[in-house]
């Protein structure tokens, strides 16, 4: 019996606040080597087991005083990437978990979010690929 559920295929960024976002990403690309691009964050690029698929991870300081990780009360939020959004959210809602209203979808993909048990907010992020199975 195979398992069609949606499913998280990777971490897609590691976000989170800091006084100084561009200091600090200075400090990580000089000391620690991090490719740290001109809109202050980092992209580091690996292939999505079992399908072979390009896929990238971001790392990414963010000022402060952002609302962007609302309305979880933590410093830091966690993206993770999922093959098929629509499906992962409508199963969390039938599994009782707090899915919220909130929803983005750009060029760089489609957003969905989710509170663990703890509050945190959870950042579910479909790449505009994956949809269409390729690059």
């Amino acid at each position: 019996m195979s398992d069609k559920r949606a499913r998280v295929t990777g971490i897609g960024g590691v976000f989170f606040k800091a006084r100084d976002p561009g200091a600090l990403g200075q400090w990580y690309a000089r000391h620690l080597g991090l490719p740290v691009q001109d809109w202050g964050g980092a992209v580091f690029e690996w292939a999505e087991a079992g399908t072979g698929r390009p896929a990238c991870s971001v790392w990414s300081p963010f000022k402060q005083d952002t609302t962007y990780f609302e309305p979880g009360d933590r410093d830091y939020m966690i993206n993770l990437r999922v093959d098929d959004l629509d499906a992962l959210l409508a199963q969390l809602r039938e599994e009782g978990c707090e899915v919220l209203d909130r929803r983005e979808d750009s060029e760089q993909g489609r957003f969905g979010y989710v509170l663990d048990p703890e509050g945190q907010l959870v950042e579910l992020w479909q790449p505009p690929d994956a949809a269409s199975g390729g690059p």
